[in-house]
C-alpha cells in the first residue's frame, strides 16, 4: 500500500511544490522592486483569482474521484465521459469569467478594500491575467482526470512546464524589460496557456473511446455530477470565506500587516501543497478501491495516508522552527517586514500538526465521493473561525486572526475524522 501511495503521491508532491514556488517567485521578483506595495499588490491580486478559481476547484476534485472509481470498475466509458463533461464546463466557465471581468474586479475590490495605490496595481494585474480563466479550469478538468487514472506523473510534468515558463517570462518581462507587475502577470498569463496545450498533447497518450453528445449530456449521469460537484463547490465558497476575511482583516490593519501575513502564508501553502500530494494519492486510491469494491484496501490506504500525513508535519514543523529567519529573508528583503513577522512566526510554526489531518481527509472524502461530509464538516470549522474573530481579535489584533486561523484548521480535521468514522463506505451508503 506504501509503495501504491508513493508511485502516486512522490510525483504529485513535485508538481505541487512549483505551485507554491510560482506564488514564491511572483512575490519574491516584487519584494525586491523597493516597496511593499508591491507585495501587497499582488497579494490582493491572488487573492482574487483564488477566490474565482477556487470557486470551480471541483471540475478537479470532482472529476478525480468520479474518474477514479469508473477506473476501478474498469468502465473506460465513464472515464471518457467525465473526461468529456469537465473540460466543456471548464471552457465555458472560463468563456463567461472573462465576459464578466468588469463586475467581478470591482466586487472582489469592495470585499477586499485595499487602499488606492495597491488597488491600482492589482487592476493591473487582474485585468490581464484573467485571460488566462479558460486554461487554467481546463488544466483543473485535465488533472483531476489523469490523477483519476492513476497517473499523476502527467501532474508534474504539465506543472513543471507551466512554472518553467512562468519562471522564465516573468523575470525577463519585470527585470529585462522593465514591466513591474504587469510583466508579472503576462509571464503568468503565457504560462497558464502553455500548460494547458501541453496537457492536451499528454491526452493523446492515453486510450479514449468514441462518445456522442447524447451520451456527454445522459441526465442521470450529470446529475450525480453536479451532485459530487455542488457540495465540493459550496464547500468551496466556505474556504474563500475563510481566505478572503483573512486577507482582508491583514488590508485593514494596513499595508505593512498584509505583507507580513502574505509572507507567512506562503509557508502554509506550500506545506499545504506538499501535503496534497498525499491527499491527491487518496482521491486516485481511494476512488479507485470503492470503484472495485475494495473496502479492506480502502482503509489500508487511509491509515497509511496518515503515517505520512504526521511525518510531513514533523518535519515541516522542525524547518519552519530552525529556518524562519532565512525563509522570510529569500521572499523579501525589506528590513520592516521581516521585523514585523517575527511577532507571528510562531502561528506559522504550528500549521503543520494543524492542518495536516484536513488535507488528508480531503483526498480520501473526494475519491469515495462523500463530499456531502466534506460540505459538512467545512462549514463547522468556517463557524469555529469566525466565532473566534469575533471573540479575539478586538484583545488580541493580528494574534487573534491567526489564532482563529489554527482553530479552523484543527476543526476541519477532527469533524472528518468523525464524519468518516460513522459513515466508512462499504459499510454505509455515503457515497453520492
Amino acid at each position: 500500500m506504501n509503495r501504491k501511495i508513493l508511485r502516486l503521491a512522490i510525483p504529485s508532491i513535485a508538481a505541487n511544490i512549483t505551485t507554491p514556488l510560482l506564488a514564491l517567485v511572483d512575490t519574491a521578483i516584487v519584494g525586491h522592486l523597493g516597496s511593499e506595495v508591491y507585495i501587497a499588490a499582488i497579494a490582493i491580486g491572488g487573492v482574487m483569482f483564488n477566490m474565482i478559481y477556487w470557486l470551480f476547484s471541483f471540475l478537479r476534485g470532482g472529476t478525480s474521484g468520479i474518474a477514479a472509481q469508473a477506473y476501478g470498475a474498469g468502465d473506460t466509458k465513464a472515464t471518457t465521459l467525465v473526461l468529456r463533461r469537465s473540460l466543456i464546463l471548464a471552457v465555458m466557465i472560463g468563456i463567461l469569467i472573462i465576459l464578466l471581468q468588469y463586475p467581478l474586479y470591482l466586487l472582489l475590490s469592495d470585499l477586499l478594500h485595499p487602499d488606492s495605490v495597491t488597488e491600482t496595481l492589482s487592476a493591473q494585474y487582474f485585468s490581464i491575467l484573467i485571460f488566462g480563466a479558460p486554461a487554467v479550469l481546463g488544466n483543473f478538468a485535465l488533472s483531476g482526470w489523469f490523477l483519476g487514472m492513476q497517473v499523476s506523473r502527467m501532474l508534474l510534468w504539465v506543472s513543471l512546464i507551466i512554472n518553467l515558463v512562468n519562471i522564465a517570462s516573468s523575470l525577463i518581462l519585470v527585470y529585462l524589460l522593465d514591466m513591474g507587475i504587469p510583466g508579472v502577470a503576462t509571464g503568468t498569463l503565457i504560462a497558464q496557456w502553455t500548460g494547458f496545450g501541453a496537457g492536451f498533447l499528454f491526452l493523446r497518450r492515453y486510450r479514449q473511446v468514441s462518445v456522442t453528445i447524447a451520451e456527454i449530456l445522459h441526465l442521470d449521469q450529470l446529475k450525480r455530477f453536479f451532485r459530487v460537484n455542488i457540495d465540493v463547490m459550496l464547500r468551496t465558497i466556505c474556504l474563500i470565506a475563510v481566505t478572503m476575511w483573512f486577507t482582508r482583516t491583514g488590508a485593514q490593519q494596513g499595508t505593512l500587516i498584509l505583507a507580513v501575513n502574505t509572507l507567512l502564508m506562503q509557508l502554509f501553502i506550500l506545506f499545504s501543497y506538499m501535503m496534497d500530494g498525499f491527499a491527491f494519492a487518496g482521491e486516485a486510491l481511494v476512488g479507485r478501491f470503492v470503484g472495485d469494491r475494495d473496502y479492506r484496501s480502502m482503509k489500508l490506504c487511509v491509515r497509511q495516508l496518515f503515517m505520512w500525513g504526521i511525518l510531513w508535519a514533523a518535519l515541516f514543523t522542525t524547518l519552519y522552527f530552525v529556518g524562519g529567519e532565512g525563509f522570510l529573508r529569500l521572499l523579501s528583503d525589506d528590513g520592516d517586514v521581516i521585523t514585523a513577522s517575527h511577532e507571528y512566526y510562531l502561528w506559522a510554526v504550528t500549521v503543520p500538526f494543524a492542518g495536516f489531518a484536513a488535507f488528508a481527509w480531503d483526498g480520501v472524502f473526494i475519491g469515495a465521493t462523500m463530499t456531502r461530509g466534506l460540505l459538512i464538516s467545512m462549514v463547522g470549522a468556517m463557524t469555529v473561525f469566525f466565532v473566534t474573530y469575533l471573540i479575539s481579535f478586538q484583545s488580541m489584533g493580528n494574534h487573534g486572526l491567526w489564532l482563529a486561523f489554527i482553530l479552523y484548521l484543527l476543526t476541519r480535521g477532527l469533524l472528518q475524522t468523525v464524519i468518516f468514522m460513522r459513515h466508512t463506505p462499504g459499510s454505509t451508503s455515503v457515497a453520492n
